[in-house]
């Protein structure tokens, strides 16, 4: 019998009650959160799509993991558990533990970025962004055409555009700090990065004697797509799929919060011991001391139990289906979407479901405001708001995507959520026409999309 991408390769052991506020209720607390679902607390969301990042369910080999951390400052035993994890799956000999995702990014910026460089990529993320700016570089977008086309069906529109790569690098070497590749890209849907694709921009590192790294958060769920969609690699596991994207990267840049299936924590890990030696001391600096860096013992146990779960296949097929399922019910609906879907969340396209209000009018938070309105349902803006401003200039950018994200979070939510939320999609697409858009009331200086306020326009 084929397995049922549907079916859970889990069954329930513990469960957190949701409660669905009246309408009434929703609409006075998001005025009092300013109209950012960012700044409503947990008990005001019925179904919370916000985010991936960290909101994974625990299995219990991960629990039992919480019971036996070593908290010993240096020479934890949690931490050789953590290391041998990382090195059986990824390869990689060394690691700093770092409190999460952004904590790895500050210590290998730190090292790594001189004031005028830039870090090409596949649509740097957010805090990425910001890291890298924070330390006086740029952040350069060198993903492929077929991102930016809502309904091209491409397989890996995380895939860099090797030419234009090539071309910023050849034009003065020296300028560029490091190549970022993000797996799964996800401002860009949630697309995979093909391993042809890897290969080649690992060969234009090589030439040019640059380092290149992974951000690595979603790496199981990029594996999984490169088994399914890419030729020559359906007979493959994905531990060996793993372990050969691995190879062609000098280290990554790991948020466990995500396919390490905790909820907090992170990682640098590195093929070489120079790498490692220069970037141990920011991390003491920054972190804490190399052998548990920004963790606990605790969560250093349940993130190696996480990244062996993180990869097995069975769980995967249902991971990526649920957001396959997602995005297909939403389609249905007439309501356009980022196609195919992507790993871990639905993109709903905001330009094209609100067409009549303008950029500047921020269509992508409206769209989240009201499907919170509407059913309790929290999503999150990818779009002009997250895009911030041109230093120079002032002016918002205008990123060429304008999405509303639904991520749904690993091993939490069932089918009839997922039903849940189209329908409550659908009952915001009915009155779409009457949906307004937005003003700042306080816009925050830095990553504004997280603590800035609204007023309707």
């Amino acid at each position: 019998m084929q397995y049922d991408k549907l079916v859970p390769p889990y069954k329930t052991k513990s469960v957190e009650r949701i409660r669905l506020l009246p309408r009434e209720e929703r609409i006075r607390r998001l005025d009092g959160a300013g109209l950012n679902p960012f700044l409503l607390n947990s008990e005001d969301v019925f179904i919370d799509l916000l985010t991936d990042s960290g909101t994974s369910a625990m299995s219990d080999d991960q629990w039992a993991g919480i019971m036996r951390g070593d908290e010993s400052y240096a020479g934890s035993a949690s931490f050789l558990k953590l290391a041998t994890a990382v090195k059986e799956i990824m390869g990689f000999d060394y690691i700093l533990p770092t409190h999460q995702g952004r904590g790895a990014e500050h210590v290998l910026d730190k090292l790594l970025i001189k004031e005028g460089q830039i870090v090409p990529g596949n649509l740097h993320f957010d805090t990425t962004k910001a890291h890298i700016e924070n330390r006086g570089g740029m952040a350069v977008d060198c993903t492929v055409q077929e991102a930016y086309d809502i309904k091209n069906p491409y397989p890996f529109k995380g895939n860099l555009d090797v030419l234009r790569l090539e071309d910023l690098i050849h034009k003065d070497p020296d300028r560029v700090a490091y190549i970022l590749i993000t797996v799964t890209c996800n401002t860009g849907g949630g697309h995979p990065v093909s391993m042809e694709n890897i290969k080649a921009v690992a060969g234009i590192a090589r030439r040019y004697n640059l380092l290149l790294f992974f951000d690595a958060a979603r790496y199981a769920e990029n594996a999984y797509f490169i088994k399914t969609r890419e030729e020559g690699y359906k007979d493959k596991s994905i531990r060996s799929i793993v372990m050969e994207m691995m190879s062609y990267v000098d280290g990554c840049l790991m948020s466990g919060k995500k396919d390490a299936l905790v909820n907090i924590g992170g990682f640098l890990a590195f093929k070489e011991r120079d790498l490692y030696q220069r970037l141990s001391p920011i991390c003491v600096l920054m972190e804490g001391f190399p052998t548990y860096g920004g963790m606990s013992g605790r969560a250093m146990e349940a993130m190696a139990v996480g990244l062996y779960e993180g990869v097995e296949e069975e769980y995967l097929q249902y991971r990526t289906g649920q957001v396959e399922y997602l995005a297909r019910e939403i389609e249905r609906l007439g309501i356009p979407i980022m196609k195919p879907s992507g790993g871990h969340a639905v993109y709903i396209d905001a330009a094209s479901f609100l067409p009549h209000i303008p950029p500047n009018e921020l269509p992508g938070q409206a769209l989240v405001i009201e499907t919170y309105i509407e059913g309790g349902v929290r999503g999150v803006e990818i779009g002009t708001l997250l895009a911030g401003r041109d230093p120079r200039s002032g002016e918002n950018l205008h990123p060429r995507l304008e999405l509303f994200r639904l991520a749904i979070p690993r091993r939490v939510y069932s089918r009839e959520h997922l039903d849940y939320v189209v329908e409550c999609i659908r009952h915001v697409y009915q009155r779409r026409n009457k949906i307004r858009g937005l003003k700042f009331a306080y816009e925050a200086p830095i990553l504004r999309h997280f603590q800035s306020t609204f007023r309707w326009a």
